[in-house]
């Protein structure tokens, strides 16, 4: 609630619209980006749920914070992954800044920098958190590999 006047008013058509359930949170997002054709997606608060979220893909999705030294060494590897599966239809890779918007999903937990989720397309309420390997091209595409829902390349052409 985010009132110019606040008085008893104001107060009661706010918790009318809100048992009628005619209230929108208030999401804290950068702005949409105008360009997002580059091979990694840039995921803002107002754009998660039409992205992470589209039952349709398979999305892995970094959660990093600009001034993170880890995220910063990973930057290019994660720009060459989205290189690598550019062309699976069924397959986003994404990034968004956990400092500057919203995770609108309470599935998405983000405690440290990087965190990275897989969520497949058929399982969005449980997405599969990339822990324990090196982040890098190679692990970083076995995760992918192990978790897609559906790939149009075999394993042997990769």
């Amino acid at each position: 609630m985010e009132p110019e006047e606040f008085d008893s008013d104001v107060l009661r058509q706010f918790v009318l619209a809100f048992k009628k359930g005619k209230l929108k949170p208030i999401v804290k997002s950068q702005p949409v980006p105008k360009n997002n054709k580059g091979p990694v997606k840039v995921v803002v608060g107002k754009t998660f749920d039409a992205i992470v979220m589209d039952p349709k893909n398979d999305v892995l999705i970094e959660f990093y914070a600009p001034w993170c030294g880890h995220c910063k060494k990973l930057e290019p590897v994660y720009t060459e992954l989205g290189k690598k599966y550019r062309n699976e239809k069924n397959l986003v890779i994404a990034k968004m800044d956990a400092t500057a918007n919203d995770v609108t999903s309470d599935h998405y937990k983000v405690e440290g920098f990087p965190t990275i989720y897989f969520a497949p397309r058929d399982k969005k309420n449980s997405p599969i958190k990339f822990e324990g390997g090196d982040r890098d091209l190679e692990h970083l595409s076995k995760f992918i590999e192990e978790h897609a829902t559906k790939l149009s390349r075999t394993k042997e052409e990769l």
